[in-house]
């Protein structure tokens, strides 16, 4: 896992391959496994294809209230990858459970699925913008009141097979120790 996880990049350009859905719902099973308390399952996660991009594209487009070629441009962005899973928070009211470590869930199934898909041999790239939580968006995924998108991973083949390990970075500036 730690090999998977150092030589993880993320993909911006990718080709038309994708994997099919009986893929990503057993990586999905690994996923899953993220901390997860009163186990809540406090996410969803929604695969976007074909004109489900498009849609997903207007949707931007029209939250943005840009127009022409900006319009344009913006609702093209979800063509950029055959497959978008849309990472969703669904939010239980608990006693025990606060919404901030729900979503902190939901992102961990987000990052432990694009490690998997990676480590797969996918492209993956975690995507999100400022039309995320637009309620134009959220209506185009079918999100209930008690849900909102956390953003997409864009999955697709990989252009060129060679890896090359991220270089290592040290640990002090984010790291801290206390005796």
């Amino acid at each position: 896992m730690r090999e998977a996880a150092l030589a993880r990049r993320s993909a911006s350009k990718v080709t038309d391959a994708a994997p099919d859905d009986a893929t990503i719902i057993g990586l999905l099973a690994a996923a899953e496994r993220v901390p997860d308390h009163a186990a809540l399952r406090p996410w969803r996660v929604i695969a976007l294809r074909g004109a489900a991009r498009s849609r997903l594209g207007a949707a931007l487009a029209e939250a943005s209230g840009l127009s022409g070629d900006a319009a344009a441009k913006l609702a093209a962005k979800p063509e950029r990858a055959p497959l978008l899973l849309a990472i969703v928070a669904t939010i239980t009211a608990h006693p025990k459970v606060p919404e901030w470590e729900q979503d902190a869930a939901a992102a961990g199934v987000a990052h432990l699925l694009n490690l998997l898909l990676d480590d797969a041999g996918w492209g993956v790239m975690w995507r999100t913008g400022p039309y995320t939580r637009h309620p134009l968006v959220a209506d185009m995924h079918g999100l209930g009141p008690n849900e909102h998108l956390l953003g997409w991973l864009y999955v697709g083949g990989v252009p060129e097979p060679t890896r090359v390990p991220r270089a290592t970075r040290p640990l002090t500036p984010n790291f801290s120790s206390f005796d």
